[in-house]
């Protein structure tokens, strides 16, 4: 049996849970198939507990955490109203295809009800099929403001700040 729990990092075994989850996230292909730097999971538990824009839904199967929805708080401009945008999904290689991620997606989607937002956003490679599936299936489709103008697309530009 599944249970959704809405992390509380202070606590030990939630933090616990979130380090584990976000590096096998990174391990993963899909995640960048590159561990997190130590310095920076050990840090995340805290960093997260501090924020008042952020809430993570945990999964467990049968006790143990197997899923992961860390969700941010932003603004939409054209509806004067927030959203959330779910940054990383997360559901161990061993529980996927079983309906999970679209269990933690009802679940994040329940919280933005909650508090009257207007959209729930994500991000998803374009090689990631079978996520781009399970998003289509609960709703979700590519971001275009108007006919004719294009899908939306994510880009970044990594900034070389010296973090300390």
């Amino acid at each position: 049996m599944n249970t959704f729990i809405k992390a509380d990092f202070t606590q030990p075994a939630h933090a616990t849970a979130l380090t584990m989850l976000m590096n096998a996230y990174a391990l993963d292909p899909m995640g960048g198939a590159e561990a997190i730097d130590p310095k920076v999971l050990a840090a995340l538990p805290a960093q997260l507990a501090q924020r008042d824009d952020t809430f993570s839904i945990l999964a467990y199967a049968d006790g143990e955490p197997v899923g992961l929805a860390n969700c941010m708080i932003g603004f939409s401009t054209f509806a004067g109203r927030e959203l959330v945008n779910v940054h990383d999904l997360v559901v161990l290689d061993s529980h996927r295809y079983q309906g999970l991620g679209k269990a933690l997606l009802a679940e994040v989607e329940q919280h933005a009800l909650a508090i009257d937002a207007c959209k729930v956003t994500l991000e998803v490679l374009q090689n990631n099929a079978p996520a781009r599936k399970a998003y289509a299936d609960v709703g979700f489709v590519p971001y275009e403001l108007a006919p004719g103008a294009g899908v939306a697309e994510f880009w970044q530009k990594k900034l070389n700040t010296n973090h300390k």
